[in-house]
């Protein structure tokens, strides 16, 4: 059952509890101004057969009983266990009684009525059939209300549903082939910027070029290859709703990808990147280009938030044998540790950040890890630095090793460049 399906029986079931209590409480709305005007006709039965009645002729369903200087006369019929002596001796204003006698109800007012006593008895048997039929109506009613609800309402629902979604299929379905689109577009295009990195890579070796050009041009093809991963990504989430198949992704490995290609950013604004990592190993499932994408975003956003000679570092760490830990720290302009939730909000970018910011980095980190059923979290403090963590699930029990001091971040306002250093 998907979830669209779920949601449609929920509404249905929440519409026909709702309809059916409406009409059960109408219902019993009526059933008691029914029942208090039932009453009110009774006893209006009663008096009037008490003054208007004799007994040679009474109403129907009823008996009258006189009782005049110690002797008692009554209707011809009277049911037995009647008349009720002791009322009848003390009769005085009316009195309205209720009896069960037999299985049989009965309605009796005693009143005295100048020298004489009167009793009047009433049959309810009819009074007591049409309230039978009066619930018996009432069940149907609601039986009929809840399965009006059951067939009409998700039929009404599923046409206004599909015709309100309608548009927004259509939008999505244009946003989809347009991103399908553009991703195939970018392939070809891609494809051979990565084939020249790699021929002019390959010449720059062969004629024995300074190491310094022969490693951007090393950069230059990983940076290559990674923007096709990319869209490759794109294009299969556009054609496919299959989840990216997981491998064995080498978080460590990434990390100094990620921070080797940022070398020449951080040259130019005096930054010092650090890539920390404890022995062990930093295996965990996953697609290498998404995480890849992680570590990215999160040292972006601690270099645009670090200003000139201060310091980036990267630490890889195994808390427990079952978690890998990545954590990004810098000494920049930090945050207010209030506002930890709303970083990872889609669109939320503050203003203290250098260059242009849209707010989606961050969201993105947080879509990634928690995919990967991992956690991320941030600390800061304003003017003092940050440093978001991420959690993941390590691919095999990783190896622990005895706790070391912990990482000490101070800015080196005379070094640039990358250092990977292992504790």
């Amino acid at each position: 059952m998907t979830a669209l399906t779920r949601t449609r029986w929920s509404i249905t079931a929440r519409l026909t509890l709702l309809a059916t209590g409406i009409v059960l409480f109408i219902e019993c709305l009526i059933y008691l101004i029914t029942a208090h005007m039932r009453e009110n006709d009774t006893r209006h039965d009663l008096m009037w057969a008490m003054e208007h009645s004799s007994i040679s002729v009474p109403p129907a369903c009823t008996w009258l009983v006189v009782e005049r200087d110690g002797v008692v006369t009554g209707t011809p019929g009277l049911p037995a266990g009647f008349p009720l002596s002791e009322s009848l001796r003390h009769a005085g204003a009316p009195r309205f009684e209720q009896i069960e006698l037999d299985g049989q109800s009965y309605r009796v007012l005693t009143q005295r009525r100048g020298d004489e006593a009167v009793q009047v008895v009433l049959d309810e048997r009819f009074h007591l059939l049409e309230r039978q039929n009066l619930l018996f109506a009432f069940s149907v009613a609601l039986l009929l209300s809840a399965l009006t609800v059951v067939v009409v309402v998700p039929a009404g629902s599923r046409f206004l549903f599909n015709q309100a979604i309608k548009p927004l299929n259509e939008a999505l379905a244009r946003q989809q082939r347009f991103v399908a689109d553009a991703s195939h577009e970018l392939r070809a295009p891609l494809t051979q910027l990565h084939t020249r990195a790699q021929l002019l890579a390959r010449k720059v070796d062969r004629m024995k070029c300074p190491e310094a050009l022969a490693e951007e041009m090393r950069r230059l093809v990983n940076g290559t290859r990674q923007l096709g991963d990319v869209v490759d990504d794109i294009l299969r989430s556009a054609i496919s709703a299959e989840q990216p198949r997981s491998a064995l992704v080498d978080l460590a490995e990434l990390a100094n990808e990620v921070v080797a290609a940022e070398d020449a950013r951080a040259s130019e604004t005096g930054l010092v990147l650090e890539v920390r990592q404890a022995p062990g190993q930093f295996l965990v499932p996953g697609e290498a280009s998404a995480l890849r994408r992680v570590v990215i975003a999160l040292v972006d956003n601690a270099i645009g938030h670090t200003p000139a000679d201060g310091t980036v570092v990267v630490t890889l760490e195994t808390p427990t044998q079952t978690t890998v830990r990545l954590s990004v720290r810098d000494n920049g302009i930090g945050f207010d540790q209030a506002d930890e939730r709303s970083l990872f909000e889609r669109f939320s970018c503050g203003t203290a950040g250098q260059g242009q910011r849209f707010g989606i980095g961050l969201s993105l980190v947080r879509e990634i890890v928690e995919a990967h059923h991992g956690t991320v979290s941030a600390e800061g403090r304003p003017g003092v630095g940050a440093v978001f963590t991420v959690d993941l699930p390590a691919a095999t029990p990783a190896i622990t090793w005895p706790s070391t001091a912990p990482v000490s971040v101070t800015p080196r306002a005379r070094s640039t460049g990358v250092h990977i250093a292992r504790r």
